[in-house]
């Protein structure tokens, strides 16, 4: 499917850019005329793919993540966070439901909750050089008014 539009940003694994991160993918997502679940939805999602990486990938230090959104010809979105930081040295183990390296205060359900809300999920990591999370959803068409 053809791209239409893309967007990338950078940013510090600092906690306070999560919020800043799920607003500028929901800002270039309303393009889409997404419905308020939908955009919910990408929010949440992009949520947890960036809370991720400042717990996970960077426990003690900043460290770089990058987010990109490609809007698709189909009405998809895809969005892809990456960071450099420690991997995943098990990526099967770490999509369970409830499993978590982050302490007792993490529910381990970040992976779980993102593929309940994308249509595509996929994870790849290298332990010691990072993480790629992407992220596809086919938004719905609206009648027009």
């Amino acid at each position: 499917m053809k791209e239409i539009n893309s967007m990338r940003l950078e940013f510090l694994s600092r906690s306070a850019n999560e919020g800043f991160a799920r607003t500028a993918v929901a800002v270039f997502c309303s393009q889409l005329d997404p419905t308020l679940d939908e955009l919910g939805d990408i929010k949440t999602a992009v949520s947890e793919a960036v809370t991720n990486c400042v717990v996970h990938a960077y426990p003690d230090t900043l460290g770089k993540i990058m987010v990109r959104a490609r809007i698709f010809e189909d009405n998809a979105v895809e969005i892809t966070v990456r960071d450099w930081g420690v991997g995943i040295s098990d990526v099967s183990r770490a999509r369970e439901a409830m499993f978590t390296t982050g302490g007792d205060d993490r529910s381990g359900m970040g992976f779980t909750i993102m593929e309940s809300f994308m249509d595509v999920l996929r994870v790849r990591s290298v332990p010691g050089r990072g993480t790629t999370v992407t992220m596809r959803r086919k938004i719905s068409r609206r009648a027009a008014k």
